[in-house]
């Protein structure tokens, strides 16, 4: 006769230990309650091991030797040579420790916490089976909640012999020592136009194929142009409306069939480009399939994230956090709501989950940071709108950073309320100026105030009042 395991009785289980559930974890053992950490991959999620951290150094590498050779223009004369083993040897030993969670599983157990390695699922709203490595299973019932964190992975297109290549996601690109001589890049979202230029400034020459018609195509019109007129002047080549059907690899060579999409003219035609590496960046697939949401009753779609509350409780005592959660793919909108949730935990007011003011920025030079609704969505959302719009170069900061100096503010106001709802800020240093915006559009700072503040002189952000005065 079978003998049944009783559950193992515990305060909370949080399932992924990505950004978000390492910091509701973390809190919540430090605060005393009795707390399971469940993760299967690296603690810490994808942001420190393979996106948000080391990308930014290799962007930031590549964004030095941009700037040394700014010199001619500025300052004399200079000779630059790239050496990528640099920034991979940075990446390495100061981002990922070699790609080891040691350091942040320690960060968690020496709070307190229990720290499970495996895959869980749901067997009831507040009960989570976990399999283990070594193919047996523990089941943890929670007194408080159970903490989903699902995160994403890499979506990849389902094409004729792509699984059967060494293709790179952002992961391996992320690990690589060396910078390829060239590559294919399919996608022109953020990871992709990040990775493409930092490559390019290593000396890979890149060819990015795009499904659509532009570059970051969730962003305003203006910085998907203003970022591909960058990129052809760094010899970026950009190939619009383009499927891939095939792809191929040998002797080293991927070999990659294109065809013309839907949305291309008749007679586009059908070609093959060749590189040393191919990099796939068409964006990322929830991991909800795999919880088991139907076990706590939950109602899921297959594809939309499940609806929660403001305190992101998907039903009495079980929370949805992160990038599965569907209101944001950042660390910053994960750190978000794990406090908002850690709160409602431990019965403390930190608010309520709102995303009306989401900030995001692309690493690029230049960067593009956005906050809010674009100017279509504003649109589309049936409100009547103002747009304002001014160069960073017009501006006296502009003007003098001269090299390099690319970019623009776009307000949007809504009439009616006399507020901000969106704003972007490409420039030299986009993704700063967006605080300003970011916190205007959160706390709904009238548009006559910021019309009448004081913007110190001369800096990126006298943009903004220009912007402001552009409002038509």
């Amino acid at each position: 006769m079978a003998t049944t395991v009783e559950p193992d009785e515990v305060d909370v289980v949080v399932l992924g230990m990505g950004p978000g559930g390492e910091s509701v974890a973390g809190d919540l053992a430090a605060a005393g309650l009795d707390v399971v950490g469940v993760e299967s991959r690296l603690v810490g999620g994808e942001c420190p091991y393979f996106g948000c951290v080391p990308s930014k150094m290799m962007i930031r590498a590549g964004n030095v030797v941009a700037e040394a050779l700014r010199i001619p223009d500025l300052a004399g004369s200079v000779e630059v040579t790239p050496d990528f083993s640099k920034v991979a040897s940075r990446i390495r030993s100061e981002a990922t420790d070699n790609w080891d969670d040691a350091v942040a599983a320690k960060r968690f157990t020496d709070k307190g916490g229990r720290l499970v390695r495996g895959t869980g699922r749901l067997t009831g709203a507040r009960e989570v089976c976990v399999s283990m490595p070594d193919g047996g299973e523990r089941t943890f019932r929670a007194r408080r909640a159970v903490v989903l964190n699902p995160g994403t992975n890499p979506a990849v297109p389902d094409v004729a012999g792509l699984a059967e290549t060494p293709f790179w996601t952002n992961r391996e690109a992320l690990q690589t020592e060396v910078a390829p001589k060239s590559l294919i890049i399919w996608g022109g979202g953020p990871i992709a136009v990040e990775l493409a230029q930092a490559f390019t400034r290593f000396g890979t020459k890149v060819t990015m194929v795009l499904r659509g018609s532009s570059l970051l195509s969730r962003e305003e019109p203006e910085a998907a142009d203003l970022l591909a007129k960058v990129f052809r002047s760094e010899g970026i080549k950009i190939l619009n409306n383009r499927d891939i059907t095939a792809v191929a690899h040998s002797d080293g060579i991927f070999k990659v069939q294109l065809a013309a999409s839907s949305r291309t003219a008749p007679g586009a035609g059908v070609s093959e480009l060749s590189a040393e590496n191919f990099l796939v960046a068409t964006g990322r697939t929830p991991q909800l399939a795999t919880l088991e949401l139907a076990a706590a009753n939950i109602d899921w779609d297959g594809k939309h994230a499940p609806s929660f509350d403001e305190h992101m409780q998907l039903t009495d005592g079980l929370y949805l956090i992160g990038d599965a959660a569907g209101a944001g793919a950042f660390t910053h909108m994960s750190m978000y709501q794990a406090n908002i949730v850690t709160g409602h935990i431990l019965g403390e007011d930190r608010g309520s989950a709102e995303s009306h003011a989401v900030p995001h920025v692309t690493f690029t030079d230049p960067e593009i940071g956005a906050v809010g609704l674009s100017e279509n969505q504003a649109r589309e959302a049936g409100l009547t709108i103002r747009v304002g719009y001014s160069e960073i170069s017009a501006s006296a900061r502009g003007w003098i950073h001269k090299s390099g100096n690319q970019g623009f503010i776009k307000v949007i106001e809504d009439t009616q309320a006399g507020v901000l709802v969106g704003a972007t800020s490409a420039g030299p240093t986009g993704g700063e100026v967006l605080s300003l915006l970011a916190l205007a559009v959160h706390a709904r700072i009238r548009v006559t105030e910021l019309k009448t503040m004081i913007y110190a002189y001369p800096t990126f952000h006298r943009a903004i009042p220009e912007a402001l005065a552009d409002l038509k």
